[in-house]
C-alpha cells in the first residue's frame, strides 16, 4: 500500500513540476511568507469549558477565562486575515468523550466545526481512535453511524481534511492512514506529517485497537521527512501528538518540566522545520536546535480550545526551504472578549439544544460536591462512589469487589445552588463523569493476582519519583500501603469484607473493560479468567445514584498509609 501511495504521490508531484531538478543556486531574496496555525487537544469542547480547564495564564501570570468553539473560530479568522498565506492544523484529540454536545453525536459536530474553519490537515490522537479504527474511517469518509444512525443531522458527509498518522499501521504492515499531506502556497509545496505516540495503544480499549500497530515516533518522522524531501517538499511541519509538561507561566514561556516531546524535537530529521505538539494541558513556546544545530520552533497551545499556536515562516522560492532564522512564533490565548464567530455560534447552539433533550433528565440528588480531588493515599470521593456503583451493578455476576481507574473519570458531580432542585444530578452530569461508556466485566482472580494488581499501582523510578496510579476501591476492599517499601512490597493487610484475602483463594473482581485488557499498565488484570460482561459503567452509576439518593460524598478511608505525603 505504501508503494502505491508513493507512486500516486510521485505522479501528482511530477505533474506539479516538483520533481524537476532544482539547481544549486545562492539563496534568493524572492520569498513566500506562510503563517502556520495549530490547536491541540480540543476534545470536543464546543461550549466554553468550565473550571480550571476553562482558564489560562496570561503573560503576567494572571488567569483569564478562555476557550469555546465560536471564540476559537473568531481568533483563527483574525489570525488568518493578518497573513497573506496561512495553513491551519489540528494536532489531534479534536473530539473526545467528555464534552456531551460532541460525544453524544459521535464527534460529528466537531468535524463540522473543523470543516467550517478550513482545517488543512489533522493529526490523529488516541481519542480519534476511541471508537475504533472503523469509526475513524467513517468520520473521515462520511456516512451515518452503523448503530445510532445520523443523530446530529440527516446526513453526515465526513471530514474535508485528511487525518494523518505516519506511524500507524495495519496488521499486514501497510499504512492505516495517510502519513502526510501537502498544500501548495503560491506554487510552493508545504508538507505536514502526523505522528501518534508509540504507546497510544495503552490508552485505547484493546478491542478498539485490534489490528493496529503504533510505531516509533522518531523513526516515522525521519522516514516521512526523507520521502517528502525526495519529492521536492522542503518546508515540513510535524504534528506530534505527544507533549511535555511545563511549569507556571504565560503563553510563550518555555519552562518544561518533562522532556519526552522535546527529545524527539531535538533528534528529529533536520529536514523538519516546525513541530507542534499535543497530549497535554500546558502551553509553551520553545526553540530547539535540530541535529545540524539549526533552530526550529517547538510549541504547544493550551488544551480545550484555550489557545492557538502561530508560527510565521519564510520560504525561499528557489530552494523551497524555510529560512529558519526568519521564523517567529507565539501562542494566542483564546479569550472570550472577542466577537464570537456567528456561524460557529449557530452550530454550537444547535448541538447544545439537541444534547439538552437527552442530558437534562434528573437521576437523583447529592448532598455536597463529589469530586476527583485525591487524598494522600490517592483515593477520591468520586472514585470511591463509582467503584461502589460498579460493585452494586455486578453483584448479580458474583462480584466480590470492584476497582476503577481515576483516568476514566472526566468530570465532578457538583451541587448547583441555582438549580431548581439543589443537589439534583442529571444524566448529562453523570455521563460527563464516565463518558467512555466502557463495558463492565467481572473476572476471576486469585488473591495473589489481586495483590499483583494493587502492587502495579506503584510505578518504577523511571516514571518519575513517587509515580503511582491508585485504583479506586469499593468500600469492602481495604489495605495498607507504604511508600517507603520497595516495589512489589508496598501493599499489606488486604481484606475483603473484613476477612484477610487468601493468596490461593479465588475472587470475582469487577473492572471496566479498559482495565481488564491491561489498560494503564495494569497487566495483572489480563491474568483474570471467566470474564463476564455486565452492562455499561455509566448505566451502573445512573442506577446507583437513583437508588441511593440523596448521595453523600464517600469518605476516603479505604486505603491506610503511615508514610504517605
Amino acid at each position: 500500500m505504501l508503494g502505491r501511495l508513493t507512486t500516486v504521490f510521485a505522479c501528482a508531484l511530477t505533474v506539479a513540476g516538483l520533481l524537476a531538478p532544482t539547481p544549486a543556486i545562492a539563496q534568493s531574496t524572492d520569498t513566500v511568507d506562510v503563517r502556520l496555525l495549530a490547536f491541540n487537544d480540543f476534545r470536543g469542547n464546543l461550549t466554553p469549558p468550565d473550571g480550571s480547564s476553562g482558564v489560562i495564564e496570561q503573560v503576567d501570570g494572571s488567569p483569564v477565562p478562555a476557550g469555546g468553539a465560536a471564540y476559537v473560530a473568531a481568533y483563527v479568522s483574525q489570525l488568518r486575515s493578518q497573513a497573506t498565506n496561512s495553513l491551519l492544523y489540528s494536532v489531534g484529540d479534536s473530539w473526545g468523550p467528555s464534552a456531551l454536545e460532541s460525544s453524544l453525536f459521535h464527534g460529528e459536530p466537531v468535524v463540522e466545526l473543523l470543516n467550517s474553519m478550513g482545517v488543512n490537515a489533522s493529526g490523529i490522537g488516541n481519542l480519534e481512535l476511541d471508537g475504533g479504527f472503523s469509526e475513524l474511517q467513517r468520520l473521515q469518509r462520511g456516512g451515518c453511524h452503523p448503530v445510532d444512525g445520523c443523530m446530529f443531522d440527516t446526513t453526515y458527509d465526513g471530514a474535508a481534511f485528511p487525518m494523518l498518522a505516519a506511524n500507524l499501521t495495519l496488521a499486514n504492515g501497510s499504512p492505516a492512514t495517510l502519513p502526510f499531506n501537502v498544500d501548495f502556497v503560491e506554487g510552493i509545496p508545504v508538507g505536514v506529517i502526523g505522528v501518534l505516540p508509540r504507546d497510544a495503544g495503552q490508552f485505547i480499549a484493546a478491542d478498539r485497537a485490534t489490528g493496529l500497530t503504533f510505531g516509533d515516533e522518531l523513526t516515522a518522522i525521519d522516514r516521512t521527512a526523507d520521502l517528502l524531501d525526495f519529492f521536492g517538499v522542503k518546508a515540513i511541519t510535524v504534528l506530534l501528538h505527544k507533549g511535555d509538561e511545563s511549569g507556571p507561566g504565560g503563553p510563550d514561556t518555555c519552562n518544561l518540566t518533562t522532556s519526552a516531546a522535546r527529545t524527539i524535537a531535538e533528534k528529529a530529521s533536520p529536514k523538519v522545520d516546525v513541530i507542534f505538539t499535543a497530549a497535554g494541558n500546558r502551553q509553551y513556546n520553545c526553540t530547539v536546535a535540530d541535529p545540524m544545530g539549526s533552530p526550529r520552533a517547538f510549541m504547544q497551545g493550551a488544551s480545550n480550545g484555550r489557545g492557538v499556536s502561530v508560527v510565521d515562516i519564510n520560504i525561499d522560492r528557489d530552494t523551497r526551504d524555510v529560512l529558519r532564522d526568519r521564523t517567529s512564533s507565539f501562542n494566542q490565548i483564546v479569550t472570550r472578549d472577542i466577537t464570537p464567530d456567528p456561524t460557529v455560534s449557530a452550530l454550537v447552539d444547535r448541538a447544545t439544544e439537541k444534547a439538552s433533550a437527552i442530558t437534562s433528565r434528573q437521576v437523583g440528588q447529592i448532598t455536597a460536591d463529589i469530586v476527583r480531588d485525591e487524598s494522600r493515599t490517592g483515593e477520591s470521593p468520586l472514585g470511591n462512589l463509582v467503584a461502589d456503583s460498579h460493585l452494586a451493578a455486578t453483584r448479580s455476576a458474583g462480584a466480590d469487589v470492584a476497582l476503577t481507574n481515576a483516568g476514566g473519570l472526566r468530570g465532578d458531580l457538583n451541587v448547583v445552588p441555582t438549580s431548581p432542585i439543589p443537589g439534583s444530578v442529571t444524566f448529562g452530569e453523570i455521563f460527563a463523569v464516565q463518558p467512555f461508556a466502557n463495558q463492565l466485566q467481572v473476572l476471576t482472580m486469585t488473591g495473589a493476582q489481586l495483590d499483583s494488581v494493587l502492587e502495579q499501582q506503584f510505578r518504577p523510578p523511571t516514571d518519575g519519583p513517587g509515580a503511582r496510579e491508585i485504583l479506586a476501591p469499593s468500600a469492602n476492599l481495604r489495605y495498607r500501603i507504604s511508600n517507603s517499601a520497595p516495589l512489589g512490597a508496598k501493599v499489606s493487610g488486604l481484606t475483603i469484607d473484613g476477612i484477610p484475602v487468601d493468596p490461593a483463594a479465588t475472587y470475582r473482581v469487577a473492572v471496566n473493560r479498559y482495565l481488564a485488557d491491561g489498560g494503564d499498565n495494569f497487566a495483572a488484570f489480563t491474568t483474570g479468567t471467566d470474564r463476564t460482561d455486565v452492562g455499561k459503567d455509566v448505566d451502573a452509576l445512573v442506577d446507583y445514584v437513583s437508588a441511593n439518593s440523596p448521595i453523600e460524598p464517600p469518605p476516603t478511608d479505604r486505603i491506610a498509609c503511615g508514610d504517605c505525603y
